[in-house]
């Protein structure tokens, strides 16, 4: 089963049209160290879009799964973009809840994704499990990793501006493109904790292999760079967790060199192999992310 049938429930694969090949796409025997902060150099990055259009994923619009709200949240960084979230149901009080920003796999999202979500709410956290552009027939360009990540610091906004959370417990989370995602999230914004599951650190890597969801021009090595977080270990914010399938394809040598360069910067990180595939993990490793979690509370 590939990647992309994951547990959206609702995602069908459909291919854009194939403008790189992966043998056009080298991956690099040495990946740079950038020094500046990752967020200032997002600031000032534009990416270049070569192709602009939808997630490529087709999908259905997103309905309301049970136990979720149907929320809306400014997407990122201008907040021109209405886009949707699930936020769980739970009822303010005196005494503020830690809360997760889950960041869903594949470039869809579905009714599966937010089923694995109960195990945060029953173990007392807010969850949002945001929805990012051009995904569902939403609004936006589909940008491969970076202007996603400023959807998820939009929802990360909209979440800690919600009655009764926790700012001080803030949490992130994510499991594939997500993963990806929130380890990206992660080292512009500082949160409480990260737990991402199944990233990928180094987008020439990804690309290789799927080089037909490449849609930004190629031919410049910054746009690897600014969506690879293996390049801006020192800018990592906050103690992190890094879980994986023991049967998963074995990235081991990138997720070593991020967290050495990380721990050069004396950020906490560390990394745990669980039973399962790319898929079957995410059980267990939620649960993982739940006990790291509740080490800060």
């Amino acid at each position: 089963m590939t990647r992309r049938f994951l547990i959206s429930g609702l995602a069908t694969a459909v291919m854009m049209p194939v403008s790189t090949s992966a043998s056009e796409i080298a991956v690099p025997t040495h990946l740079p160290l950038e020094r500046q902060d990752y967020a200032l150099a997002r600031h000032r990055f534009q990416t270049h879009l070569l192709r602009k259009g939808p997630s490529p994923e087709k999908s259905m619009p997103l309905g309301t799964p049970p136990g979720a709200r149907r929320v809306t949240y400014a997407g990122g960084p201008d907040g021109s973009i209405a886009l949707v979230a699930w936020l769980s149901e739970y009822q303010p009080s005196s005494t503020p809840k830690p809360a997760v920003l889950f960041l869903h796999g594949g470039n869809a999202t579905g009714d599966g994704h937010w089923l694995l979500m109960k195990a945060y709410w029953d173990a007392g956290f807010v969850v949002l499990l945001p929805s990012f552009r051009g995904e569902n027939e939403q609004s936006g360009n589909y940008s491969g990793f970076y202007d996603e990540t400023a959807d998820a610091l939009a929802a990360a906004l909209y979440l800690e501006n919600l009655p009764g959370v926790d700012l001080n417990r803030l949490f992130i989370a994510g499991h594939s493109n997500g993963g990806t995602l929130a380890l990206l999230a992660a080292m512009t914004k500082k949160f409480r904790a990260a737990a991402p599951i199944s990233a990928g650190v180094n987008s020439w890597r990804y690309f290789h292999r799927y080089a037909d969801e490449m849609p930004f021009d190629g031919a410049d090595p910054n746009e690897f760079i600014m969506r690879s977080s293996v390049c801006f270990g020192p800018s990592l914010k906050c103690p992190t967790l890094l879980l994986r399938g023991t049967e998963e394809r074995p990235f081991d040598a990138d997720h070593e060199l991020l967290m050495e360069r990380v721990q050069a910067a004396r950020t906490q990180i560390d990394k745990m192999l669980l039973p399962g595939d790319h898929n079957g993990v995410v059980p267990g490793a939620i649960g993982e992310s739940i006990r790291f979690f509740n080490q800060f509370a």
